[in-house]
């Protein structure tokens, strides 16, 4: 029948014994019999649709042997014909993923930690819960965050921010065009992004921080504004008990997806707010050398530390580069540093005890 047929239509999804609001899954797999009846299908026809009702991600091992995917989730009673509609063209789909689809469950970022140790589960992921996990590890998924095609193109232009460099109690307004490229009427999820230009593995590659859903006729345009202000740059941090935005360069980002990005502009953010700076023993050097209040007392403990190593002028050794010395000192936490300037552990306590008042 699949052969004989112009298109073949597969309804498939889990079953109420793969999933429930009342108990946790252990594998994100449709029923084997249905992914071989897909592939079997698919292989006989190659203009095969898969119609999927899941209420949660699933692996889909055929996904490249189908011509499409329809995913409808758990739509409710008005599911089969919003499916006709989708499927015959009477309707465009605009909807987008709100979770990453990963190939398979190892990939996910609670992998290691679920289900936990006896009775006991920790939230190890922290911040990297979905596509900040996928994104920050560059990892292949099947589709991505904010994922979703239509029966018509758009195109951006004109994207703009009203700053290049702003403190963290502005706002900044951002503003883009989009298009209806297409030669049907169709709705766009404009997604905003903001990515952090640090180097740093404890924060994400880029947070969404806004998203517009757009109704477009062929050829027809709109401007989509977004407002960004404090929170869309902070972080929140426990010494100040309240949001931070740390200054540096940030991306803003417009996006198709988490992973498709077709517009982007760089700014920069000042903070207003000075962090407290408390030293202890853990304390690095290199977070002495950024606090104007400590660094000429870092500086001349680098002296010392130098005139260790190359005591009455000796050239450095080649096999340490100036980089490398400096990201070692940067690096290095007080408790290190009472070998190479003779202080007794005591010696280096009263020194932080010091540092700590100055501060």
């Amino acid at each position: 029948m699949a052969k004989a047929s112009d298109v073949a239509v597969i309804f498939a999804g889990l079953p109420e014994s793969y999933e429930s609001e009342g108990y946790d899954r252990h594998h994100i797999d449709l029923p084997a019999n249905q992914n071989a009846l897909i592939e079997s299908v698919a292989a006989a026809n190659p203009k095969t649709v898969v119609v999927l009702h899941n209420g949660s991600v699933v692996a889909m091992p055929w996904a490249n042997q189908v011509t499409g995917i329809l995913e409808m989730y758990l739509a409710g009673q008005a599911v089969g014909e919003a499916t006709v509609n989708l499927l015959y063209g009477k309707v465009n789909p605009s909807g987008r993923l709100a979770e990453t689809f990963p190939y398979q469950l190892e990939d996910n970022p609670s992998h290691l930690n679920f289900p936990g140790d006896g009775d006991k589960v920790h939230y190890k992921e922290g911040l990297f819960v979905g596509y900040r996990y996928y994104d920050k590890k560059k990892m292949p998924v099947q589709y991505p965050f904010g994922y979703g095609l239509s029966y018509t193109t758009f195109s951006y232009q004109d994207f703009k921010v009203s700053h290049k460099t702003c403190l963290d109690t502005d706002q900044v307004e951002v503003s883009v065009r989009v298009t209806n490229t297409g030669n049907r009427a169709g709705k766009e999820v404009v997604q905003l992004y903001v990515n952090r230009q640090v180097d740093s593995s404890l924060r994400p590659v880029r947070e969404l921080k806004g998203f517009e859903k757009i109704a477009l006729e062929p050829g027809e345009s709109k401007e989509v504004r977004f407002t960004l202000n404090k929170r869309s740059f902070a972080e929140y941090n426990t010494l100040l008990r309240d949001w931070y935005v740390p200054s540096g360069d940030y991306v803003i980002e417009i996006g198709k997806d988490s992973r498709n990005i077709v517009l982007s502009h760089n700014i920069t953010v000042m903070s207003t707010q000075t962090l407290p700076l408390i030293i202890h023993r853990n304390t690095t050097l290199g977070d002495l050398m950024e606090n104007p209040k400590t660094r000429a007392w870092t500086q001349d403990l680098k002296r010392k530390i130098d005139a260790f190593f190359h005591p009455d002028g000796v050239d450095q050794d080649d096999a340490v580069s100036d980089d490398m010395g400096d990201s070692i000192f940067k690096n290095m936490p007080l408790r290190g540093v009472t070998p190479f300037v003779g202080m007794t552990s005591n010696e280096l306590d009263a020194v932080i005890k010091e540092l700590n008042e100055h501060v």
